[in-house]
């Protein structure tokens, strides 16, 4: 432990014993599917569900070529509805996620509990010093193949598609991991999650499901959209003239419009699934939480087109991008999104 504290440089004693701890409780309590399935009291819809993922997981080993290795062969219930909760902060005038650093993984744009309590006891003393702060529950994270990630209580309640998305990206993050950048692993295993349920639905979707995922697409493309947008209004009133109590008047109106614009795309799809990013108004935190995951996701896209949908040579154009510098590798990604998309601070940003 003090070797890791010696490494970490950024991670105390007591955070870093309750990463191990949590772990260690996600791996004591996972059991291999086969032996599930074989159980007869295990609940039949559970079944039906580790069946799914087993299917899953082979299409995205056989099809996607996503690591085959232990990963998602065992299925853990924690009895609680996350395994963690992450924290995503920044200052009041700017978007760019204060990071935490770590052994292995690196520097992150979050950080993460296993605990509830914890993680809201850290959020809170960051909001007593003044930044933005976005908490919340994840789902599923990796361990990048250290440890063989297990399917958990809090994924197998989805549906089967975002079921199968969710297992595409976290393969996706032991397929190719760059340290000390969070956009790039993030857009990288969202761009591989999306293009491989994609596949997936052509090969084994029905018509039910191929219209419930254009829907939710449209639904979140249009919440993506207005995000984006208020986030460049953001970054034109954070780094234009005036006092911060003027920019912070700004920001303030920004967000107001922002919530009326949420009202609206909720009426047009009746359920959009962001309410409480809107009780109070979002912050700073929330648009570098969607800016982490999505922004560059299309540029990634483009590159999986301009391989012809070939996932080897798409990987391999990947692992390129990996070895180049931070600056060098988002100004590669920047100049393939759209027009329009693109934000000439990026270069800057990465070699921070």
């Amino acid at each position: 432990m003090l070797l890791l504290m010696w490494l970490s440089g950024c991670a105390s004693l007591s955070y870093l014993g309750q990463a191990a701890s949590g772990q260690a409780e996600v791996m004591e309590r996972a059991r291999p599917i086969d032996a599930l399935l074989a159980d007869p009291t295990t609940p039949g819809e559970l079944a039906d569900k580790l069946r799914f993922a087993r299917d899953v997981r082979r299409f995205a080993i056989d099809e996607l070529g996503l690591p085959d290795n232990e990963s998602y062969t065992r299925y853990a219930d924690l009895g609680r509805p996350y395994p963690v909760w992450n924290i995503v902060a920044t200052q009041p005038l700017d978007l760019t996620p204060v990071q935490s650093c770590f052994p292995v993984a690196g520097c992150l744009d979050y950080r993460g509990y296993y605990r509830e309590e914890e993680a809201r006891r850290h959020a809170e003393s960051l909001i007593a010093k003044g930044m933005d702060v976005f908490w919340y529950g994840v789902p599923a994270y990796s361990t990048l193949g250290w440890f063989a990630d297990p399917l958990l209580n809090s994924t197998i309640r989805y549906g089967r598609a975002d079921l199968a998305r969710l297992i595409f990206h976290e393969l996706a993050h032991q397929q190719v991991y760059v340290k000390d950048d969070s956009a790039f692993n993030e857009a990288f295993a969202t761009a591989v999650e999306l293009e491989g349920f994609e596949r997936w639905l052509r090969r084994h979707g029905d018509e039910a499901i191929r219209n419930d995922y254009q829907r939710n697409e449209a639904r979140r493309a249009a919440f993506r959209d207005a995000m984006s947008r208020t986030r460049q209004r953001l970054l034109d009133i954070y780094q234009g003239p005036g006092s911060d109590a003027t920019k912070l008047a700004a920001k303030q109106s920004a967000l107001e419009a922002l919530a009326a614009e949420y009202a609206q795309l909720k009426a047009r799809y009746k359920w959009m699934g962001y309410d409480a990013w809107f009780d109070p108004l979002p912050n700073n935190a929330h648009f570098a939480s969607v800016a982490t995951y999505h922004r560059l996701v299309p540029a990634f896209r483009a590159l999986f087109a301009e391989k012809e949908g070939n996932w080897t040579a798409f990987y391999e154009a990947v692992r390129a991008l990996a070895a180049q510098d931070k600056a060098s590798r988002h100004a590669a990604l920047e100049s393939r999104l759209p027009l329009g998309t693109r934000e000439e601070t990026t270069a800057a940003e990465g070699a921070q």
